[in-house]
């Protein structure tokens, strides 16, 4: 995943916050953090926490925001690492986001997607944050697919990258240890080498 970001000390109120939220949100869970958490964690009093977010459910959309630019980031630079920006090899890139989920599930604080997590924990209780998951998983979904040629089956086999891809988290997070996050990956990869292969 991204780089750390500052040291907490050295930021600004509003970033301090969010950047708390955000590693508390994705380690424990957006229930199981509350205000009076995020507050004490980030060194802020409680009126200047409300003065930059109105209520939990706003920093929750800033949060999601957040991760959003930031896993986006990463993502891309990953393919990019892993060979994307090499010379064209077709669909054969798609095989790229298995060497992409590896080198996250090395990463100590991987605990899924938390754009999925959200959804899960939070389900129909703040549709706003289920529209920025939707939203993006889609840029997720576009990205995957400039990884493949252009053609009639590009906007498919890119969905189906995309869900492969996702379910492999979801496999890897609930493994645990590393074998099982190994066995994920190989899975991914050979679900991906069909995909090549059929198309």
């Amino acid at each position: 995943m991204p780089s750390p970001a500052p040291q907490d000390s050295e930021l600004p109120a509003r970033e301090r916050i969010l950047s708390t939220a955000h590693d508390l949100f994705y380690r424990d869970g957006i229930r199981a953090t509350g205000v009076d958490r995020l507050i004490a964690e980030s060194g802020v009093a409680k009126l200047t926490f409300y003065r930059h977010f109105q209520s939990k459910d706003a920093l929750v959309r800033a949060f999601l925001d957040h991760r959003h630019a930031r896993w986006m980031a990463w993502f891309i630079d990953a393919l990019g690492r892993h060979g994307a920006a090499g010379a064209a090899t077709g669909s054969a890139h798609l095989m790229l986001l298995a060497d992409v989920l590896a080198e996250w599930c090395a990463q100590p604080d991987f605990r899924g997607c938390a754009f999925i997590n959200t959804v899960v924990e939070l389900g129909p209780s703040m549709p706003e944050a289920t529209a920025v998951v939707q939203a993006h998983k889609a840029e997720m979904t576009q990205v995957i697919a400039q990884l493949l040629p252009e053609g009639p089956t590009q906007g498919l086999l890119a969905d189906a990258a995309a869900m492969a891809f996702d379910g492999a988290i979801v496999r890897a997070q609930m493994a645990g240890e590393a074998a099982g996050r190994d066995a994920a990956v190989a899975t991914l990869r050979a679900v991906l080498g069909a995909l090549v292969a059929r198309r």
